[in-house]
């Protein structure tokens, strides 16, 4: 037990050290994980013997169930919303399209039949969001508006239709004589409403239980995640179609420490792609690759330079992207871990026929991810879809949580330390800041000069996140308000809102009515109401 425990140790930390040097040659991570897997499996240098699929195919299911959700939680809804037709034909007519496409081209090609070509192109049909966004963020690449939430929102929802051709496929094989119509639908409408209705749960008991521990809170979560799939798939629905959209609902919604609960799930979902691509890599047989590279590179080549790029094109017909907008989104279409579980799943079916679809699967993969990963930056650059301005990640939840801000509120008493000091006088954390006191039936920004008086109230905002209570803000990027570009904060109509900080050049100040407001500033607001009269009175700063 315990050698295995070190065995489990060292894998880890040898995942983690090799993604970092991954990072210096511009590879993937997750072909480092798989890579790593294969050197430790029976053909490898360890000769760790493990070909359980049905073991394989569990430990699959929960990882992607755990990468699905949180794909669906990161996902911003508001940033993403105006793209949501063109990411949704994506991924549904896109999937069919492309796998029929692939389809007739293995059939024409290979030595397969032509159910046994839908079977390949069904597994290969979804795209790996994963690893396009870890390539854009290691990179630094900020998209086009618009890029970026569709490859987002196409990347986590077109794994369940993937699944759900490749269930049509393996019945097919089967000679099963159920209605596809009436197996697709129940699928997609069951997946959807026990969706709805897990997330709708959570939300009521979340509010009901009120707990206070972020911790608890996380695990609770998780529950109603495990629920979500587990519920759709025993009343026959799509599991991960119902995992995904209670994601979105959620990530969404209003939840106790959710901060806490992007670090908690980012966290469990690095740790299952570790866990999945290298246990993906110990279940192949590198000896036994040789035999499926021919028809694993024309499968490559066929899906990216055609099934794909058709699918893309005619998807986004009624749409004003350019040639080159649609030719980034085709070249985009990264495989990864979700085909390669499907490949396992059809391997485990009673339909399964003889051709190696396992390594095959993982071959096009490893080249897709490589490849098209690697040349993903000069792919960005060489067809001009890159924008600097327009910050990709605010596609994802995780975006505003990363400058969360906590409100603390002082009130200067007869015997408070600061009374009748200036503001510049008194010695606070450095990652505190004054942006508003109250005296009176007044309310203002002061300045280092104002001086603290009797009765006032005094509003702080720190990131300390133990020293207050969470301030929801919204950010103004002024590339979207450019008539506002270099005049004074004063002209702005802020009756409604307080503009608290300005980013400007990864820097935080404190504006005042004279700021000259500066292409590329983000404006910092919330609510005026929010401070002014506060729903939960903001803690009382120690004395």
């Amino acid at each position: 037990m315990n050698e295995l425990l070190i065995l489990c140790a060292c894998i880890m930390i040898l995942c983690i050290v090799f993604s970092k040097l991954s990072v210096r040659i511009g590879m993937p991570a997750l072909v480092v994980f798989l890579l790593l897997g294969m050197a430790f499996g029976s053909d490898g240098f360890f000769q760790i013997h493990f070909d359980d699929y049905a073991l394989a195919e569990n430990v699959s299911y929960l990882a992607l169930i755990f990468i699905m959700f949180y794909g669906g939680f990161c996902l911003n809804l508001k940033a993403a919303r105006p793209f949501i037709a063109q990411a949704s034909l994506l991924a549904t007519a896109g999937i069919v399209i492309s796998a029929l496409a692939l389809a007739a081209i293995c059939y024409a090609l290979l030595p397969f039949s032509w159910l046994e070509s839908f079977l390949i192109a069904s597994v290969l049909a979804s795209t790996d969001a994963a690893s396009v966004f870890s390539i854009l963020r290691m990179k630094k690449l900020n998209l086009k508006a618009g890029l970026a939430p569709i490859l987002e929102m196409e990347s986590g929802s077109n794994d369940p239709f993937a699944y759900l051709l490749t269930m049509i496929a393996l019945s097919l094989l089967s000679g099963s004589e159920t209605s596809i119509f009436f197996l697709s639908l129940q699928q997609i409408l069951l997946g959807i409403g026990s969706g709805i209705l897990i997330a709708g749960c959570t939300l009521l008991v979340f509010r009901f239980l009120k707990i206070k521990e972020s911790g608890l809170n996380s695990i609770l979560l998780a529950a109603f995640v495990i629920l979500a799939y587990a519920f759709a798939s025993l009343i026959k629905g799509n599991g991960f179609l119902s995992v995904y959209l209670c994601g979105v609902i959620l990530g969404n919604c209003k939840l106790p420490q959710k901060a806490e609960q992007i670090h908690f799930f980012d966290s469990i979902s690095s740790m299952m792609q570790i866990v999945l691509f290298f246990m993906l890599g110990l279940l192949s047989f590198p000896s036994q690759l040789p035999d499926a590279i021919f028809s694993a590179l024309i499968i490559f080549l066929a899906l990216t330079f055609f099934a794909r790029p058709i699918a893309v094109f005619l998807c986004l017909i009624p749409f004003s992207l350019s040639i080159k907008e649609k030719l980034f989104l085709s070249w985009c279409g990264l495989r990864g871990a979700a085909s390669i579980v499907f490949a396992i799943v059809a391997v485990l079916s009673p339909a399964y026929t003889d051709f190696d679809i396992f390594h095959i699967v993982m071959i096009v993969s490893l080249l897709s991810i490589t490849l098209q990963g690697m040349l993903l930056p000069k792919a960005a650059k060489w067809l001009n879809v890159i924008d600097e301005s327009n910050d990709t990640s605010r596609t994802f939840n995780d975006y505003l949580e990363e400058t969360a801000m906590q409100l603390i509120h002082v009130q200067i008493s007869r015997h408070h330390p600061w009374i009748d000091k200036t503001l510049q006088e008194i010695e606070m954390p450095p990652e505190m800041i004054a942006v508003l006191l109250k005296r009176g039936n007044e309310a203002f920004v002061p300045d280092g000069a104002t001086k603290l008086l009797y009765h006032d109230h005094l509003v702080l905002v720190t990131t300390n996140r133990e020293n207050g209570i969470q301030l929801e803000m919204e950010e103004i990027p002024l590339s979207k308000h450019k008539q506002w570009i270099g005049s004074p904060l004063a002209d702005m109509d802020t009756a409604k809102f307080l503009i608290i900080l300005i980013r400007r050049n990864d820097d935080y100040f404190v504006p005042d009515g004279t700021t000259i407001l500066q292409s590329g500033d983000v404006l910092i607001a919330c609510e005026r109401d929010v401070i002014l009269k506060p729903e939960k009175e903001p803690p009382m700063l120690a004395h």
